[in-house]
């Protein structure tokens, strides 16, 4: 089964980039930026997120250096660490399938997009703040196309497993939030 709805997230020092994503189109876009503090996330923020969009699954990024396959990588590596403890507590704290994608050259994408977009009308330099979620969509869109390639997260590791678990909702992912309900998922 295809997912309808689905949030990406580009995990970083200080800030997340966040974007949505829709499995029946196989699109996602940048949405939001949530700040990180002192190596934690801003939850209310990520809870908020998760409140208006409800997701079927969670994709964030995982940065593995370029020399790796990504599974037999170093896992001690900050970047890596930091994006997998958020992915692990994103997966107790909302009961969803959360998986990791390889995220190599994301950023360099999101700059070149922002770039086009500028250059065609699309965006202005104030929107640059938001590179970090426009790789949330570069990552969303990777996973959208290749779910195959992705890490389900679990809470005591990361297991490579095929994506084809994920269940169909009829919420479609590029379209605005049908409310702002403050009820968990």
């Amino acid at each position: 089964m295809t997912i309808a709805t689905v949030l990406g997230f580009d995990v970083g020092a200080k800030r997340i980039g966040v974007a949505v994503g829709n499995g029946l189109t196989g699109t996602a876009r940048d949405i939001a930026v949530v700040d990180m503090r002192e190596e934690v996330a801003d939850w209310a923020a990520v809870d908020k997120l998760v409140r208006e969009w409800r997701p079927q699954a969670l994709v964030v990024g995982d940065p593995r250096s370029l020399g790796d396959d990504g599974r037999q990588a170093d896992f001690t590596q900050p970047s890596r660490q930091r994006a997998q403890r958020f992915a692990r507590t994103a997966a107790q704290r909302y009961g969803v399938d959360v998986w990791m994608v390889d995220e190599r050259m994301s950023s360099l994408d999101a700059a070149a997009r922002f770039a086009h977009g500028r250059a065609a009308g699309a965006r202005r330099r104030g929107e640059a703040k938001n590179l970090d979620a426009l790789a949330a969509a570069i990552i969303l869109e990777r996973w959208l196309g290749a779910p195959g390639d992705a890490d389900r997260v679990v809470l005591e590791d990361v297991e490579h497993k095929p994506a084809s678990t994920v269940v169909s909702s009829t919420h479609a992912a590029t379209d605005p939030p049908a409310s702002n309900s403050t009820q968990t998922p």
